[in-house]
C-alpha cells in the first residue's frame, strides 16, 4: 500500500509534525527550568531507588540480561541495551514514591519518560539539550493520551468498571515519544512510533495490592519505559506499522473507550500547554495523598511549638478518608499515613530514611502516636484547582485544639518547589547511590543540561 504524506490534517497527523518539530524546537524559558527540575528529580528517584528491593532486583535483571552495552544502569557499575536500561532505571525511579505526579492524567510522567530518554540519547550520543527537549514532549504526549481517554472530570474508566490502569497507558505514549526524540525519525515514521507504542498499551489496576512496591516499579515505570524504548528501536530498525492508530481501523481509542473518548485532546494546545508545567514534585518521599497531611502537621508543630509529648488526639481530613492505599493495615512506611505522620510529629520533619523503615512502624513510641490518629474523609478537599488538599486538626492534652488546612501543597503545580528546594531534595537521595561529590556534580550538570555536549558525559557522576 502506498502511504500518504503525514500531514493530512488527521489527529495523528498534527502530533506527529509536532513530535517532530519539538526535536529541535526552543522551549520557554519557564519550560526549559521546568522540565530540568523534573529531569533531576527523577534521576534522584532513579539513584536512590537502587537502595531499595526493587531497584536491587533491576540491577540484578540487567546484569542476568547482559547485552550490547550502549547504555548505563545509574548508580552501578552495569552497562546494556537501551531497552533494558530504560527497563531497569524506571524500575527504580519508582522503587518508592519519591517520583513526580500529573493529577489530571492520573500518571507518574517521569519514571515512565526519563529513564528510556536518556538511555536512547546514551545510545545515540545527544546532547543534554535534545534529552530536555525528549522529555518535554514525552510528558506533553503521554498525559494527553491519558486526558483523550477520560470523560470530562471523570476518572478513567470510572462508570464503565474497567480496570485499565492509567500509569502504564499513558506511560508508554511518553515513553515511546522520549525516546524517539533520540533518533531523526520523519513523521510518517513517528506515526509508526505512535503504532507500536498503542500496541504495547497495557497495564490493570491490580497494582494497587502489590505489598513491596516490586511488580508496581515495573507496572508504572519499567513497563511502560521498555515498551517505549522497544517502539523507538524497532522504527529506528526500519519496523514499518499501521498509518493511523488513533482514528483508523480497530484503532486505540475505539478500543480501549469508544464513544467515551475525546481524540482531540491529543492536540489540543500542543506547544502553548506544556504538560511539564502541570506536573508535580513530591517535597516528601511517601504517597502523594500524605502529602498534604504532613504539611499541615509540620505547620502546626512550628507555629505552636508542639510535640509528641503535646498530642491527645490528630484528627485527618483527606477527600476519600482512609483506604487500602493509606489506611492502618497498609505494610508500607511510605504510603501509611498514620506511620508517616507518627514518624513526623516525633522527629520534627519526614526524611527519606523515615519514609522506609519498616521495622519503625512497630516500635512503641510510633504505636503510641499511631493510635491517637483518626482519618476522616472530605470530599470538598478536592477542586479542580487544588485537588491535593489536606487539612488537620490537633488537640493537645491540655484541650487546645490547632487546625492547620494546606490548599495548595508544596510541590504541586499550583505551588512549585523552587530550584534550590529541588536541589535539597534532589541532593539527599544522590548522595545515597553516589557520594556527596558526584551529587553535586550531577545536579550541576543536569541544571545545565543545554551545556551538556553528550549524555554520556554524564555517565560518571551518576556511578559509584
Amino acid at each position: 500500500m502506498t502511504q500518504r504524506h503525514s500531514s493530512d490534517g488527521s489527529i495523528i497527523g498534527q502530533l506527529s509534525d509536532y513530535i517532530v518539530k519539538a526535536r529541535s524546537a526552543e522551549l520557554p524559558e519557564e519550560v526549559a527550568l521546568k522540565g530540568k527540575h523534573h529531569v533531576l528529580d527523577t534521576m534522584a528517584a532513579m539513584v536512590s531507588g537502587v537502595t531499595l528491593p526493587p531497584g536491587e532486583l533491576a540491577v540484578k535483571y540487567a546484569e542476568l540480561q547482559g547485552g550490547r552495552a550502549e547504555a548505563m544502569v545509574v548508580a552501578s557499575p552495569v552497562m546494556t541495551n537501551a531497552v533494558t536500561a530504560s527497563l531497569c532505571n524506571a524500575i527504580m525511579a519508582h522503587a518508592d514514591e519519591t517520583d513526580d505526579s500529573h493529577a489530571p492524567s492520573g500518571t507518574h510522567p517521569g519514571c515512565a519518560i526519563v529513564p528510556p530518554a536518556f538511555a536512547m540519547a546514551e545510545k545515540n550520543n545527544r546532547s543534554g539539550a535534545d534529552l530536555l527537549r525528549g522529555v518535554v514532549a514525552g510528558y506533553d504526549v503521554g498525559t494527553r493520551a491519558m486526558r483523550a481517554l477520560r470523560r470530562p472530570g471523570q476518572a478513567f474508566g470510572g462508570s464503565a468498571g474497567r480496570n485499565f490502569s492509567s500509569h502504564s497507558v499513558g506511560g508508554v505514549f511518553g515513553a515511546a515519544v522520549a525516546a524517539g526524540a533520540a533518533v531523526e525519525f520523519t513523521p510518517v515514521q513517528v506515526r509508526y512510533l505512535l503504532s507500536y507504542a498503542a500496541q504495547q498499551a497495557s497495564g490493570i489496576t491490580s497494582w494497587q495490592t502489590d505489598l513491596e512496591h516490586i511488580e508496581k516499579a515495573f507496572d508504572f515505570a519499567g513497563m511502560p519505559a521498555r515498551s517505549g524504548a522497544t517502539a523507538a528501536t524497532m522504527v529506528e530498525a526500519g519496523f514499518t506499522g499501521v498509518w493511523d492508530v488513533f482514528e483508523g481501523f480497530n484503532n486505540f481509542f475505539d478500543s480501549f473507550a469508544k464513544d467515551e473518548a475525546q481524540r482531540q485532546e491529543l492536540v489540543t494546545e500542543l506547544g502553548t500547554r506544556y504538560e511539564v508545567m502541570l506536573t508535580n514534585i513530591k517535597k516528601y518521599c511517601v504517597g502523594s495523598p500524605i502529602q498534604a497531611p504532613v504539611d499541615c502537621l509540620v505547620n502546626i508543630m512550628r507555629e505552636h511549638r508542639v510535640g509528641p509529648r503535646d498530642l491527645a488526639h490528630l484528627v485527618v481530613y483527606s477527600s476519600t478518608g482512609e483506604n487500602r492505599l493509606t489506611g492502618a493495615e497498609q505494610t508500607m512506611p511510605d504510603i501509611n499515613l498514620r506511620y508517616c505522620l507518627a514518624a513526623t510529629l516525633i522527629d520534627g520533619d519526614l526524611s527519606f530514611a523515615a519514609g522506609h523503615d519498616v521495622e519503625r512502624m512497630t516500635r512503641p513510641d510510633i504505636l503510641a502516636i499511631t493510635r491517637k490518629i483518626e482519618v476522616r474523609a472530605d470530599p470538598s478537599l478536592v477542586t479542580p484547582e487544588s485537588p491535593r488538599q489536606g487539612r488537620v486538626e490537633f488537640t493537645t492534652t491540655g484541650g487546645r485544639t490547632y487546625s492547620n488546612h494546606v490548599v495548595k501543597v508544596r510541590g504541586a503545580m499550583e505551588n512549585p518547589m523552587t530550584t534550590e528546594e529541588v536541589v535539597k531534595k534532589s541532593r539527599e537521595l544522590l548522595a545515597m547511590g553516589v557520594g556527596g561529590r558526584k551529587a553535586d556534580q550531577a545536579i550541576n550538570a543536569l541544571l545545565n543540561l543545554e551545556s551538556v555536549k553528550s549524555v554520556r558525559e554524564l555517565r560518571p557522576m551518576l556511578q559509584p
